[in-house]
């Protein structure tokens, strides 16, 4: 581990060096490139120069317990053990850091919500969840725009689509997609009984023009007008955009600008988004046989997660985790469950890496 440690680091060094160097600097490409490199590596760096520390006072102060002065060896076996567990601690930190990386970590999202099984009670739940990522991704500083969204006949979304864009969206939430389902009480229920409903939640990487090439033959495009609140261009002009492709049979729509050709260009986002998404479904069936039918980073055959309001509770069914305060993760206060899910997936990894286990098919 060490050799490759230090290798990253002359690397990362190499990459400071090109930073000042004047060639660079004068091209905007190569120059994103370096910095971006350089930004990816920089913890990974900055965490083995903290243990390579940590390994040299370790060093010293084992030798002081040898020390014929007997106030060495007391300050030894006083910082002995704290050493040691801060040893630990990096290791660990450097194995998780040292896990091939996601392509799509730092990816852009599309995300989308879907009323599922309860009616009006999952559409009203949808706009919940969608209200709780948007509410999070402004904590995180990310920019959120919504790109179509079709209202529940009782209020809510029966499904909606959203673009999240910023510094690893698609690593943070990649562990969301799956059926989310929600044990409350309904506000129309009369005689007190808890209902249970249902969600979906896809979130996809979203796809550049290098990673999916559409031929624009195999697009038929649709126009309408658009439909809800949206100013004066509603229901006036035909700005809402519905683009099919022919041999996925993949339908998208946009809604969102008053420009068709601002509608256009964001339904292109979502369809290379799905179409990169269905790539990736594919690999991942080719290299795990007994995953069928599954879309996104999540099982959606089955639910992930249950808010139940009642007791207060919010269950994680993959991992196990159990956490409560229900009013404040529906704000946007869900980096608790995020870190969990990542941190689980991770250890997964690390385990099946050092031939503990099979790799997740999550991951």
């Amino acid at each position: 581990m060490i050799d490759k440690l230090e290798e990253v680091e002359r690397r990362f060094e190499r990459l400071t060096a090109d930073l000042s160097n004047p060639d660079i600097l004068a091209d905007t490409a190569k120059l994103q490139k370096v910095s971006k490199e350089r930004a990816a590596l920089e913890r990974l760096v900055e965490t083995f120069r903290g243990y390579r520390k940590v390994l040299a006072d370790l060093n010293e102060v084992e030798a002081w317990l040898s020390s014929a002065d007997p106030d060495e060896k007391a300050y030894a076996k006083e910082a002995l053990p704290g050493l040691k567990a801060q040893r630990e601690e990096l290791e660990a930190s450097l194995k998780i850091l040292l896990l091939p990386k996601d392509p799509n970590d730092e990816k852009n999202v599309i995300l989308e919500i879907r009323a599922g099984a309860g009616g009006d009670e999952a559409a009203l739940f949808a706009e919940e969840v969608m209200q709780m990522y948007l509410r999070y991704a402004d904590r995180r500083g990310w920019k959120a725009d919504i790109l179509d969204m079709s209202a529940g006949n009782a209020g809510g979304v029966k499904d909606a689509t959203v673009t999240l864009s910023g510094d690893a969206v698609f690593s943070n939430l990649k562990y969301e997609s799956g059926v989310h389902r929600v044990q409350r009480v309904p506000a129309t229920e009369t005689q007190g009984r808890i209902h249970t409903s249902t969600i979906t939640v896809s979130v996809m990487p979203e796809a550049e023009d290098v990673d999916v090439q559409i031929n624009p033959a195999d697009i038929e495009m649709q126009v309408m007008r658009s439909t809800g609140a949206g100013g004066q261009s509603v229901n006036t002009t035909d700005s809402a955009v519905r683009l099919i492709h022919k041999p996925s049979g993949i339908v998208v729509k946009c809604q969102q600008e008053k420009s068709q050709g601002k509608n256009r260009a964001m339904a292109l986002r979502m369809l290379r988004a799905k179409l990169y998404d269905m790539e990736q479904e594919r690999i991942r069936n080719e290299r795990d046989s007994m995953r069928r039918g599954q879309v996104g980073t999540g099982d959606r055959s089955e639910k992930i997660r249950t808010y139940n309001f009642p007791q207060d509770r919010l269950t994680d069914h993959r991992i196990g985790l159990t956490v409560h305060n229900l009013p404040a993760i529906m704000v946007g206060n869900v980096d608790d469950v995020i870190t969990a899910c990542r941190t689980h997936y991770q250890a997964e990894a690390l385990k099946a890496q050092t031939g503990g286990g099979r790799p997740p098919s999550e991951s």
